[in-house]
C-alpha cells in the first residue's frame, strides 16, 4: 500500500473517532448541568472538559453551557473542534476516495455538509442533542459501512489503528482528568460524587455494560476497572490496545515487517501491561503517572507506526 494512503486512511479514521468523542462528551455534560446541585462550582466541570479535550482555555470565554458548546463544536479557530475534524476527516477520505467505497464516501460527506448547514444559534433555540446525536449517529453509520463494504486489507486495518490509538488517548486523557479530582475509592458515592461518576460512565457510554458487570451500585474503583481493563468493551483501555495491536500484525503480515520491529515491541509491551496489570496496582500508583505513561506509549507507536509504514527511507524499503 502506498504510504500516502494509509496516511490519509489513519487519519480520517482519527479524526471522525476524535469528533464523535467530543459530541459524546459535550451532550452528557449539557445534559449533567440539568442535575448540577448550588454547591458545585459553576464552570468547573466544563474546565476539565476542555482539558480532556486538550482545548486551551480563552481568557475572554465564560465556562457556561452556551460558550463552551460553540468553542468545542463550532469554533474553526479550535483545531479539536467536531466541525474542524469532519472537516479534517473528510479531506482525508477526498484525497483517497479510489480506495473507500463509495457508501463510506457519501456518508462521510453527508455528515460534512449537515454540520456546514449548522450553527450554534440553530441548535441551540431547538434541541442541542439531537445535533450531537445525529454527529455520534453519523460517525457510527460510517463505521458500519466501512466494516461492511471495504475489504478488509491493510486500508481497513489502517482505519481500525487510528480508531483504536485515538479511543485510547481518549480515554486516558478523560479519566486522568476526572482523577485529577475524584477518588476512586471502593466505597458508596454521595449524591454529587455519584452523578459525575454516573456522568463517567455515560461519556464512554458504559452504563447499562457496566451494570451488567457489576450492578448500578456505582463504587469508583471498579468503574475505573472495568473502563481501563475490561478486554470485551469496545470503549475500554484494554479493548482498544488489543484490537490495536491485532491490526498492526496483520499490516506487518502483509507487508512482511519483522515482528522484532519496533512498532511491534512498543505494541506488543503495552498490551502485555493491559492485560497483566490490576486496578488495585494502578491506583495503588500514582494514577496521573500511570494514565501518561500509556499516553506516551500510545504517542510512541505512533510515531513507530510512521517510520515503519509511512516515511521510512526508500533504501530500506529496497533492500
Amino acid at each position: 500500500m502506498l504510504s500516502r494512503v494509509a496516511d490519509n486512511l489513519y487519519w480520517m479514521s482519527r479524526y471522525l473517532e476524535r469528533a464523535e468523542h467530543t459530541a459524546r462528551l459535550v451532550d452528557v455534560h449539557l445534559n449533567l448541568a440539568l442535575d448540577q446541585s448550588a454547591q458545585q462550582v459553576p464552570g468547573a466541570r466544563w474546565e476539565r472538559l476542555s482539558t480532556a479535550l486538550h482545548v486551551p482555555p480563552m481568557e475572554d470565554l465564560k465556562p457556561d453551557e452556551y460558550s463552551m458548546t460553540q468553542r468545542l463544536a463550532f469554533d474553526q479557530s479550535n483545531l479539536n473542534s467536531i466541525v474542524v475534524c469532519i472537516a479534517n476527516a473528510r479531506e482525508n477520505a477526498r484525497q483517497v476516495r479510489e480506495k473507500i467505497s463509495s457508501e463510506m464516501w457519501l456518508q462521510l460527506n453527508t455528515v460534512y455538509l449537515d454540520v456546514r448547514r449548522t450553527s450554534i444559534d440553530a441548535i441551540w433555540n431547538e434541541q442541542p442533542h439531537l445535533f450531537f446525536q445525529a454527529i455520534k449517529n453519523g460517525a457510527h453509520l460510517f463505521q458500519g459501512i466501512t466494516d461492511t463494504t471495504m475489504v478488509h486489507d491493510e486500508g481497513w486495518q489502517f482505519i481500525q489503528v487510528g480508531r483504536y490509538i485515538e479511543r485510547a488517548l481518549s480515554i486516558a486523557t478523560l479519566l486522568d482528568s476526572h482523577l485529577s479530582v475524584f477518588a476512586a475509592s471502593s466505597d458508596a458515592c454521595d449524591a454529587d460524587e455519584y452523578f459525575e461518576w454516573l456522568g463517567l460512565l455515560k461519556c464512554f457510554t458504559a452504563f447499562e455494560a457496566y451494570c451488567k458487570v457489576y450492578n448500578a451500585d456505582l463504587r469508583p474503583n471498579r468503574l475505573v476497572e472495568f473502563l481501563m481493563f475490561n478486554a470485551e468493551f469496545p470503549h475500554a483501555m484494554r479493548f482498544c490496545i488489543e484490537q490495536m495491536q491485532n491490526s498492526l500484525q496483520t499490516i506487518s503480515d502483509s507487508a512482511a515487517v519483522s515482528k522484532n520491529s519496533r512498532v511491534h515491541r512498543l505494541a506488543g509491551r503495552l498490551r502485555s501491561g493491559m492485560s497483566f496489570d490490576t486496578v488495585d496496582e494502578m491506583l495503588a500508583r500514582d494514577t496521573h503517572v500511570y494514565l501518561k505513561d500509556i499516553n506516551d506509549q500510545c504517542a510512541h507507536i505512533h510515531n513507530a507506526l510512521y517510520e515503519t509504514f509511512i516515511t521510512y527511507a526508500v533504501e530500506g524499503a529496497l533492500g
